[in-house]
């Protein structure tokens, strides 16, 4: 079940991290452009990247239970017997990335307030961006290019 999951993990990362790309660079042409907000684009554009990084979450979640690098870690090493690599796969990524979905769920909540298109993009724009660059930076880019 545990490489299930990694395997599960892994691959969805690649998903969410293009719909979130592709969210931020739609929010920030249409703030920057000015354009409408338009619900049959834009709309489910956010939208899916937000239910898109939730469930990433939830499966990373998941993962941080059963895995070895997770949890397990923490308990059998203590936090200060963790080294850099142990620490980024049981401490920092997970934190980081549950703030970087809050973030995102903020920029979600925000943008339902405002009527107009250029406040919506404008919230879109930076929760979501600011979301996605905390999740770039706790990615164990190391085990994704081994």
């Amino acid at each position: 079940m545990y490489q299930t999951v990694q395997i599960l993990h892994s691959y969805l990362a690649y998903v969410v991290l293009a719909v979130l790309f592709l969210a931020v660079a739609n929010a920030i042409m249409g703030w920057l452009g000015n354009k409408m907000f338009y619900p049959q684009k834009d709309l489910r554009l956010s939208l899916f990247a937000l239910i898109l990084s939730h469930i990433q979450l939830l499966v990373g979640l998941l993962l941080f239970f059963i895995s070895p690098s997770g949890l397990n870690a923490i308990q059998a090493l203590g936090m200060g017997g963790l080294n850099s690599a142990a620490r980024l796969l049981a401490v920092e990524h997970p934190f980081i990335n549950i703030v970087a979905i809050v973030l995102i769920t903020i920029g979600w909540s925000r943008h339902k307030k405002f009527m107009e298109g250029k406040k919506k993009f404008k919230s879109i724009a930076i929760f979501y961006g600011l979301g996605l660059v905390l999740i770039l930076s706790r990615i164990p880019w190391g085990q994704w290019f081994n």
